[in-house]
């Protein structure tokens, strides 16, 4: 029993330290993505732009393609429609594809898109708030071509969480719509 109680208060006095301990701060999501290097995608559709390199590109049918950020579980969804007769049509569908998450976006701001060299014409969309698009965009050449895309990630829209990525991968959307050219259509 001696032992034990000489032992106890051996521990004891050998545990004490002189430093208080402080408790730990909060912790912080310690997020890095790469700075972004862009590669031009050539495909057999009427457009081609610039990606960033961490992504892939993958054409699918009609000239619907995606861009893949695999280590952030996001995809860019491409659509392209040929203008025939029909820019007053696809123009409302492009305003009215954002206005679907009003319901859980807290906002939806605007950014006009103009690049009259490359005769490139749109609006990017950032959905603010827990909806399952965070951001979206449109551009047309007026006359021949209609590209649409949306950003979604594979992961339930919980806007704190994702808001890092999606202002990452939306800043490459930007530069997709400023490298955006349009082919002649034969």
């Amino acid at each position: 029993m001696r032992i034990a109680i000489t032992s106890f208060l051996l521990c004891f006095l050998f545990a004490c330290h002189s430093t208080p301990v402080l408790p730990k701060p909060k912790a912080q999501l310690n997020l890095h993505y790469p700075e972004a290097k862009y590669t031009a995608i050539e495909n057999s559709c009427p457009y081609q732009f610039d990606i960033n390199e961490t992504a892939t590109f993958g054409l699918l049918r009609n000239c619907e393609s995606k861009i893949v950020y695999p280590s952030m579980q996001a995809t860019i969804y491409l659509s392209y429609r040929p203008i025939e007769n029909n820019l007053d049509s696809l123009l409302s569908d492009a305003y009215q594809m954002p206005s679907k998450h009003i319901i859980k976006a807290s906002s939806i701001p605007e950014k006009v898109f103009i690049n009259p060299e490359n005769r490139a014409y749109g609006t990017l969309f950032r959905i603010e708030g827990e909806a399952a698009s965070q951001a979206q965009f449109f551009l047309t050449d007026s006359l021949d071509h209609f590209l649409v895309g949306s950003l979604y990630f594979y992961a339930r829209p919980n806007y704190d969480s994702i808001l890092p990525a999606a202002r990452y991968v939306e800043k490459d959307m930007v530069k997709l719509m400023e490298s955006l050219r349009w082919k002649e259509v034969r």
